[in-house]
């Protein structure tokens, strides 16, 4: 696939590194030539020195024959401006763009090829705030992604010493709960990553990923943590987009603080909500944190644009008694270093974003992609299309699928049904088919294998 890639900070050239390593036509575009230059000495591919809005360097950029534009600069404006330009000049077919601002978020009519012709949207902060809250929604987990429009979700908890499941083996989950459709599909223990077998014997502090049908997931919980107490009190750090929009979010469910340094914008912040208790000041002032009963508080979410303060806040209201807090960082380096038993979970925009991206990158209908808190694996949700004869997983069990090694399906979705993945079940075409991929490497031989033939289009 030719893509044009406009933005060679973090999300750009993180984007680079993910399309390069699945053999994509990649261009790159930025007015920093020292960031261009540090990015072609790391990777194999064309870079252009100039303003991804002015119409030349497009058409440097082959823009007429390019399958995509992908516009991530630090600007709205370029980002919406190009794709236009994109359209209008070079009929590219697909155009999708970052946009962070939430004073353009609030009109989406815009966003359209009768006025910015924007193909796919992406905002950051609108993912954060929705990550944030699945996390919120159930108190054990440390990662919950969704697929298959929500019908199965995928969580990663820390096991608990004296839960049901804990010094057994994993085949013991269907012995307990013979009509719950759920399955263990990773381990992490000690930082290193196991794969699971129904033998696999379950310690506690082991970080586990499972899926489940939806309204299963409290009960898998349930036989590897416990009962979890329920979230009631949340604490926001920060005031921005994110802050101010989780606490909007959230405050009609949970009692909400939010602690903002500025008087103007706590101001603000007050105005916007209707049942938050908004304070002034630091949110690293142990004294505030005393005052205001952080012992008591369910989920401290550290959220201002400033690592090294959400680093600080989020590591005291930990020592303090805060039950599980949550960091948002921003630079990459920062992420897999910081995110211990002191700050429980790392949040990041650029994470977030590409996460997002590269499900409309992806061949084959996929239309899912994850990265998992293990590290390279990835989870991923491809749709089967056509039959035996175009297809190469249309009509055959999953056995005879040509996976790549350590490949686990892990359930799927038929019409609406969960049904979690054994050997000899035969893939039909319109399914849903949710995989555990531990090498991100092998995600385009997957790609391969879910394209259909030509005669699928006769």
């Amino acid at each position: 696939m030719k893509i044009i890639i406009l933005g060679a900070g973090q999300v750009g050239s993180t984007l680079v590194e993910h399309l390069l390593s699945e053999r994509n036509d990649i261009t790159l575009i930025d007015t920093n030539a020292a960031k261009l230059k540090q990015v072609s000495e790391k990777f194999d591919l064309r870079t252009i020195h100039g303003n991804a809005t002015y119409p030349e360097i497009l058409e440097q950029a082959d823009a007429e024959n390019a399958d995509m534009l992908i516009a991530v600069t630090a600007t709205d404006e370029i980002n919406m401006l190009a794709c236009q330009i994109a359209h209008y000049l070079f009929k590219t077919p697909i155009k999708i763009a970052r946009v962070r601002a939430p004073e353009y978020m609030e009109y989406p009519q815009l966003f359209n090829t009768k006025a910015l012709a924007i193909d796919v949207l992406i905002n950051p902060e609108h993912l954060l705030i929705h990550y944030i809250q699945r996390l919120i929604e159930y108190p054990g987990a440390l990662q919950v992604l969704d697929f298959a429009n929500g019908h199965i979700e995928l969580v990663s908890l820390q096991a608990l010493k004296g839960a049901p499941l804990i010094g057994h083996p994993l085949s013991l989950l269907h012995v307990h709960m013979p009509s719950v459709e759920a399955r263990i599909v990773a381990l992490s223990r000690g930082g290193k990553s196991i794969t699971p077998s129904p033998d696999t014997v379950v310690e506690a502090d082991d970080e586990v990923y499972f899926i489940a049908a939806k309204n299963n997931v409290r009960e898998v919980n349930s036989e590897l943590r416990g009962i979890d107490k329920p979230n009631r009190t949340i604490m926001i750090a920060g005031g921005g987009n994110i802050g101010l929009g989780l606490a909007q979010v959230l405050e009609s469910r949970y009692q909400v603080k939010v602690i903002n340094r500025s008087a103007k914008r706590c101001r603000m912040i007050a105005e916007r909500l209707h049942k938050s208790i908004v304070l002034q000041g630091n949110a690293a002032d142990e004294n505030l944190l005393l005052n205001e009963n952080i012992d008591n508080v369910d989920v401290f979410c550290a959220l201002t644009n400033d690592d090294e303060a959400n680093i600080m806040s989020a590591t005291l209201a930990k020592r303090m008694g805060a039950r599980k807090v949550i960091a948002l960082i921003n630079r990459k380096a920062y992420v897999n270093l910081i995110q211990s038993r002191e700050i429980d979970i790392v949040v990041s925009p650029q994470l977030a974003t590409i996460s997002d991206l590269l499900r409309y990158v992806r061949r084959g209908d996929i239309v899912q992609v994850h990265s998992l808190r293990l590290g390279t694996a990835e989870a991923l949700e491809a749709i089967a299309h056509g039959n035996a004869e175009n297809s190469k997983v249309v009509g055959r069990t999953i056995a005879e699928l040509n996976l790549p090694p350590g490949t686990l399906v892990g359930a799927i979705v038929r019409t609406g049904k969960v049904l979690i993945a054994t050997l000899d079940m035969i893939i039909e075409t319109e399914d849903h088919i949710i995989l555990f991929v531990p090498d991100k490497r092998d995600i385009l031989q997957i790609e391969r294998l879910f394209q259909v033939g030509l005669t699928f289009f006769k």
